[in-house]
């Protein structure tokens, strides 16, 4: 071929690959300007003041607001009587977000340079930022105690999804009692079937908290397996308690977990079923929700949790009685990390 013509064919080629990113920039563009405009029929949404005081302004909902307008992405509350109602935004940006006893986590993207840095930040009662961890990955789990006194956060620091095995993730702990920060889970003492482990494979992610602000519960995963395990943050030690569970969260009264198990038979990419695990007799009760839950629950009261699953416009929140009965509910459009407050 005459060296005119393949200079000519790669000029072409050249051109149509800087057309082609350039029709990509402007389709994304247009996606994401359409998300900047409210979307007829969704759920009214304002500026306003959002508090993170348990009760303040009777029961709420404190969430990641993710209808289509200009305050997407933001903090948002809404009316716990009333879910579907109006919603006031605060204006502070979460991936990731949990509250309880006035204090909040919000896992964040701090936008700018190549590619985004992440951040984990504490926020009081009026969302003001009191601390911050820069974050090693991308965020994933966040987490507060009861009393508002310990917070967790966990992140993917290689893959991007728990559905298969090829993932890293990092779990943190802040104690906001003593500014005692454990970067990650790992340093932490294992035992596993009575005895001291140790492995390089080892991961941690999903803490939940018990109210003595000391205990809590997370998923360890080693050997392709996962396990329950119970911390001890003074003793700095887990201990495994039972196989096949991944994202615990802790029932208000203290006596039973509702986490997602892997179940044989499922699509790789779908493999979750909700359960309920009583701590007192170790006995599990599979929840009337039959589609795949990636998600760490959250649980309104002692006999109801919460989840999110994919929906037209990110992800929709569902009820359902945590006693193996009733079926699943609807209960927000285009809401994400809820926390109920009073």
């Amino acid at each position: 071929m005459p060296l005119q013509r393949r200079i000519l064919i790669l000029v072409s080629a050249v051109v149509l690959l800087a057309a082609i990113g350039a029709l990509a920039v402007v389709r994304a563009s247009s996606r994401a300007e359409e998300k900047n405009q409210a979307r007829a029929g969704g759920p009214p949404v304002t500026r306003g003041e959002v508090s993170l005081t348990p009760g303040e302004g009777g029961r709420r909902i404190v969430f990641r607001n993710m209808a289509w307008g200009p305050h997407r992405d933001e903090l948002a509350t809404a009316a716990a009587a009333a879910p579907e109602g109006p919603r006031t935004a605060s204006g502070v940006s979460c991936l990731r977000f949990h509250s309880a006893g006035g204090t909040g986590i919000c896992l964040r993207a701090d936008k700018g340079g190549v590619q985004d840095a992440y951040k984990a930040v504490v926020l009081d009662a009026n969302l003001k930022e009191v601390t911050g961890r820069p974050l090693s990955g991308i965020p994933t789990r966040a987490r507060v105690s009861p009393g508002g006194h310990l917070v967790a956060w966990t992140v993917f620091v290689g893959g991007d999804s728990y559905a298969g095995t090829n993932f890293s993730t990092r779990t943190s702990l802040l104690d906001l009692r003593t500014g005692k920060f454990d970067a990650s889970l790992e340093d932490f003492a294992i035992q596993k079937d009575g005895k001291g482990y140790r492995n390089a494979d080892v991961n941690f992610w999903g803490v939940t908290f018990a109210a003595d602000e000391r205990t809590f519960y997370a998923t360890l995963a080693t050997g392709g397996q996962t396990y329950l395990v119970r911390g001890d943050l003074a003793a700095r030690t887990v201990t495994t308690l039972r196989e096949n569970l991944e994202c615990p969260s802790l029932s208000p009264d203290g006596t039973r977990l509702v986490f997602k198990k892997r179940v044989p038979g499922l699509s790789p990419d779908a493999p979750w079923r909700l359960y309920v695990l009583d701590l007192a007799s170790m006995a599990q009760t599979p929840l009337a929700e039959e589609r795949s839950v990636d998600d760490q629950v959250v649980w309104t009261d002692d006999d109801t949790v919460v989840y999110s699953l994919p929906g037209d416009f990110g992800a929709d929140l569902y009820s359902l009685p945590a006693d193996g009965g009733g079926a699943a509910a609807r209960l927000m459009t285009s809401a994400l990390a809820p926390a109920f407050l009073g």
